[in-house]
């Protein structure tokens, strides 16, 4: 069990991550390239990617399995934070990381080879070889399938953004999933080892992955910024995004497959770039859908400095979810003269009767 203790002021520096985090991401999916765990998950991404990891010089494949194993602790210099401005930022960080805390970090694996100690004295050809070998396997594991994690982070920060705004910090907290509990003041999370975390006003930041498995991982060194990130949601076919011949019912009909999937993914709230990503059409394409449901009435858009953010309208609801619009019983009597409706209302009603 983790248990992350936080203070009245580390509920107000909670943050979700807004990208996926590319050496996080990186790390986890080689704990889980040389295994069989999450089958019905990662198959098929394992068997997609093998030809061309195949194709790494072993040298890389050797190294970097060695520090990322799928059983135990890695070092945590190999995600360090600025990795959150992207991939070369974050390789920059870990080939600066001081020769003490190489040391230190690599004693956390069970057994370093004689390759590895240039490494453990940071010589800087051993740096640079393990620069190269991180690239390289991101580029073949991790790279391909980035929009689609983009999609994936962005409906989790959607869903949770939601949470927010109805019941506050706590309640954001409270609906991180089930191997996460909120028992104020403590995060219980599920955790192969007991293993406790004083946030101590720095607050924590929360990371989705699409790589991380079964239960939340965080940093060995407490001492660190706090992280803790955590599986998305995702199904077997998460990888290559949704399936255009996906049946989609009435409502494709009414409005189109493609247009269908953008006014139920509008539901959760999202940008122009964000609806695009997590559709599968270009964002020209996502803006002319968007554009199309605005003129319907089904949504409605807000500019927020450069961003367009859509949400539904109660009309697109309504279509959404006819049934939860159907009056429970009869309507009441009138108890005056009969007023004529409105063209909102004639519109609903007519979409609920179609």
């Amino acid at each position: 069990m983790l248990r992350l203790h936080f203070t009245a002021e580390d509920l107000g520096r909670v943050r979700f991550a807004r990208h996926p985090d590319p050496l996080w991401e990186t790390v986890l999916s080689l704990n889980l390239l040389g295994t069989t765990r999450g089958r019905a998950v990662f198959a098929p991404w394992r068997a997609h990617i093998k030809a061309d990891a195949s194709r790494l010089p072993p040298w890389q494949s050797r190294m970097l399995r060695t520090l990322a194993p799928p059983i135990g602790d890695f070092p945590d210099f190999l995600t360090p934070p600025q990795a959150s401005q992207g991939l070369e930022a974050g390789i920059d960080a870990v080939l600066s990381t001081p020769r003490r805390r190489l040391r230190r970090e690599l004693a956390v694996l069970t057994r370093l080879p004689a390759w590895a100690r240039p490494l453990a004295e940071g010589e800087p050809e051993a740096l640079t070889r393990l620069g190269d070998a991180l690239r390289a396997y991101h580029a073949v594991a991790v790279a391909p399938f980035w929009p689609r994690t983009q999609a994936l982070l962005d409906a989790e920060r959607a869903v949770h953004a939601r949470a927010l705004l109805d019941h506050g910090v706590e309640g954001l907290l409270n609906n991180l999933g089930p191997t996460m509990r909120w028992r104020p003041p403590v995060l219980e999370v599920d955790y192969p080892i007991e293993h406790a975390i004083h946030l101590a006003g720095r607050g924590l930041t929360l990371v989705p992955s699409a790589f991380c498995w079964h239960t939340p991982i965080t940093f060995v060194d407490p001492g660190l910024p706090p992280v803790l990130v955590y599986p998305l949601p995702r199904g077997p076919v998460w990888w290559t995004g949704p399936a255009h011949s996906e049946r989609t019912g009435a409502l494709g009909n009414l409005l189109g497959p493609t247009r269908a999937a953008c006014l139920r993914l509008i539901e959760d709230n999202c940008t122009t770039g964000e609806l695009a990503r997590r559709s599968g059409v270009s964002p020209p394409s996502a803006s002319q859908h968007a554009t199309s449901l605005r003129e319907a009435g089904l949504i409605v858009s807000v500019r927020h400095a450069n961003t367009v953010i859509h949400a539904l309208t109660p009309l697109g609801t309504a279509l959404l979810h006819p049934a939860s619009h159907h009056p429970a019983g009869p309507p009441p009597e009138p108890s005056g003269p009969p007023t004529a409706p409105d063209a909102d209302t004639v519109c609903a009603d007519s979409l609920r009767r179609a």
